[in-house]
């Protein structure tokens, strides 16, 4: 009686919706289609990063192949892939900066979290010729701590580069770390650790991050928590001091991908991907008026792209996308992308060709 009554139980407990994982496991009836699918990886795509060039025809993508056979993937704007660098131990995150001087000259650089090996690996663009000697050891190792998400800020006044990382899990303060990004003398990158900060919930992990070169400031996802906002400048006055926490409702679990479209003026949009739910809540990136660090949400977009983890955004007109192009991963082996005209509708603004990449 006893093992029928359980069996009961489970079939009763299976065919209630709160005991399932929440959210969507296929898009919306209407959520947006992307006007581009790329070829797919061999394992787990997981976050992308945009290297647009002076001929914006050649624009690539650059995303990450999330195993430990992993690679980066370099796409053209028609989703094709054009380069593939192996050998990689489940590269995680992917960001791209432009300008670091490597042996006297300003060079383009695309840096990923190789999270089995604790560290960094940065590739020169566009050929993808790595830069770095291998020992690019994040959080000192700590295999607690595993290397995930990055975001690259090049502070305006001076030129100066910095990685900020997250990891797999952290303390409850200083959780992130950045690291200067130098020439050691020889043409390759070294790193210096410059400051931790940054609060955990401790609910689940930190992989998302994101800067605003223009505006100064990093974003990062505190998975089912909310996004977190501070000076991007480690020398910064209260440069450790949270500004904003925001987006803390309406999420079905996972807050994780962070994208910024930029306009000109300052003013822009704040993408955040809301992932069991197939769709990106969007919030003001000037904040409202005389409340810069206040951040309401404005609007959501369901897509196409299935529990998205990575994405990137930029305002500026690429060849088949005149008022910008949105970039998200997808469960599939794939990344989708979006026409900014697309997911602005008739609610958000166009930009009059964007933000230009930092000067090189």
């Amino acid at each position: 009686m006893k093992e029928i009554s359980l069996i009961l139980l489970s079939v009763l407990l299976a065919g209630f919706p709160a005991c399932a994982k929440p959210g969507r496991t296929t898009p919306a009836p209407d959520a947006i289609k992307p006007r581009v699918i790329t070829e797919p990886t061999k394992w787990d795509t997981d976050d992308p990063a945009f290297w647009i060039p002076a001929d914006r025809t050649q624009t690539l993508i650059v995303g990450t192949d999330k195993n430990s056979d992993g690679a980066l993937y370099v796409y053209d704007l028609a989703g094709h892939i054009v380069r593939r660098v192996g050998d990689l131990k489940r590269p995680n995150n992917v960001d791209i900066a432009y300008g670091l001087m490597l042996g006297g000259r300003p060079t383009d650089i695309a840096v990923t979290t190789e999270r089995e090996m604790d560290r960094l690996r940065i590739f020169r663009l566009p050929d993808m010729t790595c830069v770095d000697k291998g020992d690019l050891v994040v959080f000192n190792g700590d295999r607690n701590r595993l290397p995930m998400g990055i975001a690259l800020y090049k502070r305006p006044r001076d030129g100066a580069i910095f990685a900020i990382v997250g990891g797999k899990s952290g303390p409850s303060k200083d959780y992130l770390a950045q690291y200067r990004l130098e020439d050691d003398g020889k043409g390759q990158v070294r790193m210096t650790l410059v400051r931790q900060f940054g609060s955990y919930s401790g609910k689940k992990e930190i992989e998302a991050i994101a800067v605003d070169n223009e505006l100064g400031y990093v974003y990062y996802s505190d998975e089912t928590y909310g996004v977190h906002k501070y000076l991007a400048d480690p020398d910064a006055r209260d440069a450790n001091r949270e500004l904003a926490l925001f987006a803390t409702t309406g999420f079905a679990s996972d807050h994780e991908g962070i994208s910024i479209y930029k306009i000109n003026d300052g003013t822009g949009y704040i993408l955040v991907s809301d992932q069991q739910n197939n769709a990106f809540r969007i919030f003001p990136r000037e904040g409202t008026p005389g409340k810069p660090h206040d951040h309401p949400l404005l609007k959501t977009v369901d897509v196409s792209a299935i529990e998205s983890d990575g994405s990137d955004v930029t305002s500026m007109a690429l060849p088949g996308f005149p008022d910008g192009l949105f970039v998200a991963m997808s469960n599939g082996k794939v990344f989708h992308y979006y026409s900014w005209d697309d997911i602005a509708g008739n609610d958000l603004k166009r930009a009059p060709d964007g933000v230009p990449p930092a000067k090189r």
